[in-house]
């Protein structure tokens, strides 16, 4: 019978060893320096925001306008007020350190801005910090940082601190850095420690890491290649460590644990490769297209950071892919045996026969597969009641404070300016184009503008109006009452887009005016997302579901892998509720509850749990089918995949978990959300839907797990498969082996 594409990869791989493994390395050599060489181009502002900030984005980027980089030093004193002499002087010493920087523009006195809080004991002294961009901008506010923290020790009756756009955007830049490189120092010494308590031997525990790692610092390289076509960014990046880590190391461990279990069973080095190429080999690749499907789901978001994310993504699982069904069938060729150096005495244990298990899930499985329907029933019903604070989710962009730590300064500064300056951290600004900027009709449209805005009650002073003659724009900027993200704020940007800009200057014809700002962002996002929400899901259950119906041929099992999947990511939503909104066990992470779960985060767990929880459905679904067409019957069939199994789903789940886990660790909300909404996910999947659900519902439907209609019988399967070997020494196409001949 004609090998599938795995087992042929994998045979090239070990005739070619040499040629495969030096490609391999020249690959990610290559990748990587012309990565650098070329460098990443990041998406813009306008490609990441939607709706009317993307457009006032692009009118900004096509007139060459730069937002700048708005601060503020708020000067308060519990005992002055602002009209008191030494409170003058303070406001002048603090102006005139910020000027001598010469990193800013000049300072606005809040005398003259009218920026003195209702009770006149704090004021707001304004102004922007030079740089083309927010990147450049945020390289130049270290300094002035310093000089308002210098003047902060020189007038200790007085609060005096900075916050603003630059000042947030430096702490948000350094400890993205900083989250990243722990991340990434955390996360490896753990799998590999994982890995060392899997194998017990150092070698077999370093290769599924090295693997992994040049897996991703080549996708890296071709990430940023390809960012002149299709933008990168930030998150992009985290994501590709995160599933690619992940991702890597399942797929090296799946093939290696079969070759091992393989040999344990007395097969020769030949046979062992070949069974492991035709059987784990395929698992893998069946896997990393459904991983690859799944994420091609987030193009249909329309959102630049999601299509970055969503490419970087399936680079690094292409590449995890191509690195394990070539490289690694190469390198075990050449190690033999000696891919079982290093052992650990301590960690020795004995090798248990194929389908054997371990002495837990032997015991787990038992009353399983005794008693199926009950065990099915008690299974279902827990996943559903962890599922139900799904019911009560809420979805937002979460504001400054909420995404930072509790005791945060910026956090601190940022709830007392609002507090003495209600709706000023999160004004909305208009952009308009119009024919003629400066025209008698235009002006009084501007006017008309800021007044019909402060009539509302619902928006208030003081407004700032820019005019840009030469490219023919202007900007409005309007205080909204609220916090930035509440039902106030929305509301009154209701009312600014929905009544006051078409009253005013979206009567003067040829004019355009969209509303933009961190609320407006906020609410265009948000919008986005709920559009969104249907396609993509759709799309990603649509395929998922195509892909087990060609890998398996079954329709019983491609509808039961979408309905488990469903199961376990609903039980994450609920989690993620109960913990991020509620409060529930928040402290046990070093968080508590803010109330919303980010906006984003339901779409993007959605989408990467569907693709990763194939791992293990692809991998245990394969050998249970495997056992069944060497003559098993279902029952006995189910029983021997999941005990065959359950180590290495074991290992890989504590892998992904653990990784997962570490970015949970990490300091901003968004990110906490992301890797505990993962590894809970991970961890239901691989425990309670593939050692209780699964079997369960397999053993109950027995033959009719196998079912395909007459007229599907013309699809086509993924790849063909070849026989996997007979019994234990059975002659097999020869594979050159380094070693133990």
């Amino acid at each position: 019978m004609k090998q599938g594409i795995a087992a042929t990869m994998g045979a090239w791989s070990a005739r070619h060893r040499k040629t495969a493994v030096f490609g391999w390395l020249l690959f990610v050599v290559l990748a990587s320096f012309l990565g650098g060489v070329h460098g990443s181009e990041k998406v813009t502002e306008s490609e990441s925001l939607p709706g009317q900030t993307s457009r006032a984005a692009r009118i900004l980027d096509d007139a060459g306008l730069k937002s700048p980089a708005c601060e503020t030093v708020l000067v308060q004193s519990a005992g002055l007020t602002a009209d008191d002499p030494a409170f003058r002087s303070t406001v002048e010493q603090v102006s005139a350190a910020v000027r001598a920087t010469g990193r800013t523009s000049e300072p606005l006195s809040p005398y003259d801005t009218g920026a003195v809080s209702a009770d006149r004991h704090s004021v707001l002294l304004q102004f922007t910090v030079n740089g083309d961009d927010q990147e450049a901008a945020v390289a130049n506010v270290p300094a002035v940082m310093d000089a308002v923290a210098g003047a902060k020790e020189r007038h200790t009756g007085f609060v005096i601190e900075e916050y603003g756009e630059a000042s947030s955007g430096k702490w948000f830049a350094d400890q993205f850095k900083d989250d990243f490189t722990r991340a990434e120092w955390t996360a490896v010494p753990l799998a590999l420690g994982i890995l060392l308590i899997a194998f017990g031997a150092v070698v077999a525990a370093v290769l599924p890491v090295v693997l992994a790692i040049t897996a991703f610092v080549a996708a890296g390289g071709l990430v940023a290649l390809a960012s002149g076509a299709l933008h990168t960014s930030d998150n992009a990046s985290s994501m590709m460590l995160l599933v690619g880590l992940a991702v890597g190391v399942d797929y090296c461990l799946f093939y290696l644990r079969r070759e091992r279990e393989e040999r344990a069973a007395g097969r020769d080095h030949a046979t062992a490769l070949r069974i492991a190429a035709a059987t784990s080999g395929r698992a893998v690749l069946v896997s990393g297209i459904t991983v690859v499907v799944a994420m091609a789901g987030m193009f249909l978001t329309g959102m630049a950071d999601f299509r970055s994310m969503a490419f970087a993504t399936i680079v690094v699982v292409v590449t995890a892919v191509l690195g394990s069904l070539t490289v690694l069938p190469a390198l075990l060729s050449m190690l033999g045996d000696r891919v079982e150096k290093g052992r650990l005495p301590f960690l020795r244990r004995s090798r248990r026969a194929a389908g054997e298990g371990g002495r837990f899930w032997n015991a787990v499985l038992t009353p399983v597969l005794r008693r199926p329907l009950a065990a099915a029933v008690l299974a279902t019903g827990v996943l559903l009641a962890i599922a139900a604070p799904l019911l009560t989710m809420h979805t937002a962009n979460l504001t400054f404070q909420q995404q930072l730590p509790e005791g945060n300064a910026l956090v601190a500064t940022s709830q007392r300016v609002e507090a003495a300056f209600p709706g000023t951290p999160s004004p909305a600004t208009v952009v308009v184009r119009a024919r003629d900027i400066t025209s008698p009709e235009m002006t009084a449209a501007l006017a008309d503008l800021q007044a019909r805005a402060l009539a509302t009650g619902k928006m208030h002073g003081p407004t700032e109006v820019k005019v840009h003659a030469e490219q023919n724009v202007a900007t409005v900027d309007i205080p909204l009452y609220g916090s930035g993200n509440d039902a106030t704020s929305v509301a009154a940007l209701k009312a600014l887009r929905e009544e006051v800009v078409p009253a005013t200057v979206g009567r003067v014809p040829g004019t355009e005016a969209p509303v933009t700002g961190s609320t407006a962002g906020s609410v265009d996002f948000n919008r986005q997302m709920s559009d969104s929400l249907l396609p993509v899901f759709g799309f990603v259950v649509a395929f998922a579901f195509l892909l087990m119906l060609l890998s398996f041929r079954s329709l019983t099992v491609a509808l039961t892998a979408v309905l488990l999947n469903l199961l376990s990511i609903g039980a994450a939503y609920g989690v993620l509720a109960l913990v991020f909104q509620h409060g529930v066990g928040a402290s046990l992470i070093g968080t508590a509850g803010v109330g919303a779960v980010e906006s984003w985060i339901p779409l993007f767990l959605f989408v990467i749990l569907f693709g990763l929880s194939m791992d293990y459905h692809v991998f245990v679904v394969s050998r249970i089918k495997e056992a069944r067409d060497r003559g098993l019957g279902t029952g006995a069939a189910v029983a021997h995949g999941i005990r065959s199994t359950a180590g290495v789903v074991t290992s890989a789940a504590v892998i992904m978990v653990g990784v997962f886990a570490v970015f949970g660790t990490l300091s901003m909300q968004s990110m906490k959300q992301m890797g505990v909404g993962l590894a809970v996910a991970v961890l239901i999947d691989a425990t309670v839907i593939r050692a209780v659900l699964l079997p369960a519902v397999m053993t109950l439907l027995g033959e009719k797990n196998w079912y395909l209609p007459r007229w599907l019988h013309w699809l086509p399967r993924i790849e063909a498969e070849g026989p996997v070997g007979g019994p234990a020494g059975a002659a097999a196409e020869p594979l050159p082996v380094g070693a133990g001949r």
